[in-house]
C-alpha cells in the first residue's frame, strides 16, 4: 500500500455494538440501527471480528457502508478459509503482515511517546495507522484521539 489517500491516523475500537457504552458513549435512547452512524461521528475506523463480518449479508454490508462517511474504514479480522470480504476501498482484510505494519493496539497504560513515534514513522511513508482498543476503553480512545489532533493528523 503506497500513498494512502485517506487519513493517516484512524482511531476506533473492536466492534461498535458495545452494550457497556450505552449511557456512557451512546445515548440511552439511541436506536440500535443508529449505533454505527453515531460511532462514526467520533471514530474513523472499526475492527470487526471474523464472526461478525462473515455473518453480515450483502445487504447489511451495503447498509454499513451507507451509514458511514466516505473516509471511514472497516478493518476485518481474517476469517475462515474461503471467506471473502466485501469489495470496497473502505474495507481492509487485516492479514498478519498487514496488521503488523498498520495496527496499533491500545493497551493500558497508553504510552503517548511510543504512539507518537509510531504515528510519525507511518506518516513519513504515507502509510495509514489504525489505532484500536480491544476492550473499548473510552478514556484511552480519547487520549489517542487527542494525541492525533495535537500532532495534526
Amino acid at each position: 500500500m503506497t500513498a494512502w489517500p485517506g487519513a493517516l491516523v484512524l482511531i476506533g475500537a473492536m466492534d461498535w455494538d458495545r452494550p457497556d457504552w450505552r449511557g456512557r458513549f451512546y445515548p440511552e435512547d439511541l436506536p440500535d440501527d443508529w449505533l454505527l452512524s453515531y460511532y462514526n461521528t467520533q471514530f474513523q475506523a472499526v475492527y470487526l471480528p471474523a464472526a461478525r463480518w462473515q455473518a453480515a449479508s450483502a445487504e447489511v454490508w451495503a447498509q454499513w457502508l451507507d451509514d458511514t462517511q466516505g473516509g471511514f474504514c472497516f478493518v476485518l479480522e481474517p476469517g475462515a478459509a474461503g471467506a471473502v470480504p466485501p469489495v470496497s476501498p473502505r474495507v481492509v482484510l487485516a492479514t498478519p503482515a498487514w496488521a503488523a505494519a498498520h495496527i496499533w493496539w491500545l493497551s493500558e497504560p497508553l504510552d503517548p511517546r511510543a504512539l507518537a513515534q509510531r504515528i510519525a514513522r507511518q506518516a513519513a511513508v504515507r502509510e495509514p495507522l489504525f489505532v484500536f482498543s480491544r476492550d473499548g476503553d473510552l478514556a484511552r480512545l480519547e487520549q489517542a484521539n487527542n494525541l492525533k489532533q495535537i500532532m495534526g493528523y
